[in-house]
């Protein structure tokens, strides 16, 4: 009697089914439940919101969605000028994992003119694709590989990173890779971190279907371990996410994570 009542018991109104869950022994269990990642329709709804901005038919774009009030992200925005003046006026930025240009629209506002800048966007074989068709000018430009940007360019002067490791199957062995370019800076942000004493959780992450209806392995990081990959750095700044509810994270309901940035500078 007692397991047919609670059978029929209701249940919570108000407990999300959105956001980050599990604790995956590994990338293929975690993947197993996952799709959307290279789903074309992504890739469409990301175009034609971000063709909007381009267009100056719409103001502001962050993970495809449009909205209606510019939210900027100050701690890049005062890095890239940092950056841009250490380099007599001359910011040359590798996005990788870069959209189809998301956060140069976000803060080439405050980019003066004065200051000669060179955007290349790494990214998916498709969204290289669609960028060179749509979105390359005299300012954005798109590579497959960091190493192919590495090659043409030749004076990069920054690496931007902006909520992408924690979606690569591998990060720490691309992190080791990241830091052997030996690039002037490397700029992170919407980086997860774990306030867990484990060394990484990895999640799934479920989209809320306003987004786009999508399932992603996504990792939380020990703070400690992921900077130990830059000892031939100096961390010259740490800061919180910009986006709202990102400083505080939930993993199965409970505040246990936080999304952080970094500047890094190479040492002398």
């Amino acid at each position: 009697m007692f397991k047919i009542k609670n059978a029929f018991k209701k249940k919570p109104k108000n407990v999300n089914q959105y956001g980050w869950f599990g604790n995956f022994n590994s990338w293929n269990e975690a993947k197993s439940s996952a799709f959307g990642y290279e789903a074309s329709n992504i890739l469409e709804k990301t175009k034609q919101s971000l063709l909007k901005i381009k267009n100056g038919e719409a103001i502001y774009e962050r993970d495809s969605v449009l909205f209606d009030k510019k939210e900027y992200p100050y701690s890049i925005i005062s890095s890239l000028l940092y950056i841009a003046i250490k380099n007599n006026n001359k910011l040359n930025v590798v996005d990788f994992g870069g959209s189809l240009g998301s956060t140069w629209f976000q803060v080439r506002d405050f980019i003066p003119s004065e200051i000669e800048v060179s955007w290349s966007i790494v990214e998916q074989a498709a969204y290289i694709d669609e960028g060179k068709k749509y979105f390359a000018d005299d300012v954005l430009d798109f590579y497959y590989t960091i190493e192919d940007c590495i090659a043409a360019k030749k004076n990069v002067n920054v690496v931007l990173l902006s909520s992408v490791v924690q979606y690569l199957e591998k990060p720490h062995e691309f992190l080791d890779q990241l830091s052997s370019y030996q690039i002037d800076y490397l700029l992170f942000d919407r980086t997860a971190f774990i306030n867990e004493p484990s060394l990484d959780r990895l999640t799934l992450q479920i989209v809320p279907p306003e987004i786009y209806e999508a399932r992603y392995p996504s990792w939380f990081f020990n703070e400690a371990r992921f900077l130990n990959h830059f000892s031939s750095y100096q961390l010259k700044a740490d800061f919180f996410s910009f986006v709202e509810g990102e400083r505080f994270m939930s993993i199965d309901h409970k505040v246990v994570a936080y999304d952080k940035g970094f500047l890094f500078e190479k040492k002398k």
